[in-house]
């Protein structure tokens, strides 16, 4: 008897559990809707002298946002000006470098590694680079 009783009242819980588990109202917002709350900036440093692969760098990134982001900044900082010494400090740049910059939040996402091991290979940079920044923009 204890056992029926048992086995009744938890499938009373399962059952109430599946039922409002599924049914909670939530509030969907289209990425347009987010992407005009957030702002995004892709901040690129660079030193003095510039090999080829930062200069392919820098194509492909304006190349991708003139693209798919025409509203997203791109800003070229060179880490030898003195000008530039503290938004240099703010990154931890003391080179070639890419980011993702959220300068509401603060927020900040690194991109360098991939830029120098995708800059070789245009598709594949300017397709996985949009990928990252429509990730950074959630």
């Amino acid at each position: 008897m204890k056992n029926r009783i048992l086995t009744s009242v938890m499938a009373t819980f399962m059952l109430l559990f599946i039922s409002f588990s599924g049914n909670a109202q939530t509030k969907k917002t289209t990425p347009k809707a987010n992407a005009s709350k957030a702002t995004v900036e892709v901040i690129q440093f660079h030193s003095e002298h510039r090999c080829m692969t930062c200069n392919k760098i820098e194509k492909l990134t304006r190349q991708t946002l003139k693209k798919d982001f025409p509203k997203i900044s791109f800003t070229l900082v060179n880490v030898d000006d003195a000008k530039n010494e503290k938004k240099a400090e703010q990154f931890e740049a003391t080179g070639t470098a890419l980011f993702l910059y959220n300068p509401k939040t603060g927020k900040k996402k690194d991109l360098t590694d991939f830029a120098f091991m995708n800059a070789g290979d245009e598709a594949k940079f300017q397709r996985e680079l949009k990928l990252e920044i429509e990730k950074f923009s959630k």
